[in-house]
């Protein structure tokens, strides 16, 4: 698996790049300008898709040395909820229709949070992951669920969230369901992204973990450590023991 993956990782970085080029140019970026559905991609496609595949695809695999992250795991998390949120605010999102400049900053700030927290989730040589792997899944599954709670919040609005995307009735496609589209791939791009990380990161611990509850042991520290807590892990992850 891990050789496949290192001589799959140059594929992943062009990938990455690719994507980010996808939604950034004609015609999805002029299209974001004008339906909630188009922007909904590109946000999902630059917080999610793109930083995954970069990381992944380890452009930084040639470093003597890994370097430096002065930030602990949970701050990276954090980090990246609040960008991601802050970005599907209204005015943000009011904000990039109007002007290109908003979308590149978007763009950038959303990347970089991702990369932030994929440096946490998955090995990026020479870089590995500071926590467990049942934290790097609920870390993951927290990422998914803030976006698709904004997503179910959009999708069953009866009114128009953005001004900028407001048009006449009869004119073109209807702004609550170019919001409903939108609620949906607000779902589709994380869950398609993070869906299948949380089964496989699951998995290996469940297979290769010599002695899980010692490890969930581990996760209960680390999230004490981290104030984000320890008492509250799912209930499918509480040892046998407890």
């Amino acid at each position: 698996m891990s050789s496949w993956l290192d001589r799959a990782r140059p594929v992943l970085a062009a990938l990455a790049v690719l994507a980010a080029a996808a939604v950034l140019l004609p015609p999805v970026a002029t299209d974001a300008r004008h339906y909630v559905f188009a922007q909904a991609l590109q946000f999902g496609v630059l917080a999610f898709a793109v930083p995954a595949l970069l990381v992944l695809g380890a452009p930084w695999r040639n470093l003597a040395a890994a370097p430096p992250r002065p930030w602990p795991p949970w701050a990276a998390l954090l980090g990246f909820l609040g960008v991601a949120i802050a970005w599907r605010l209204p005015i943000a999102v009011n904000a990039a229709a109007r002007n290109h400049l908003v979308v590149i900053a978007e763009a950038v700030t959303l990347v970089a949070a991702g990369c932030a927290l994929w440096l946490e989730l998955v090995a990026s040589p020479p870089l590995s992951p500071r926590i467990s792997r049942p934290l790097r899944a609920l870390f993951a599954a927290l990422a998914m669920w803030s976006v698709w709670a904004i997503g179910y919040i959009l999708g069953f609005s009866g009114t128009t969230w953005f001004a900028s995307y407001a048009r006449p009735a009869g004119h073109g496609l209807s702004i609550l369901v170019d919001q409903q589209i939108g609620a949906a791939l607000l779902w589709a791009v994380p869950g398609v992204v993070c869906v299948p990380f949380i089964y496989v990161c699951l998995m290996s611990w469940l297979r290769d973990g010599s002695d899980p509850d010692g490890e969930l042991g581990a996760v209960r520290s680390q999230l004490g450590g981290s104030g984000l807590g320890a008492e509250r892990l799912p209930r499918g992850w509480r040892s046998r023991g407890a």
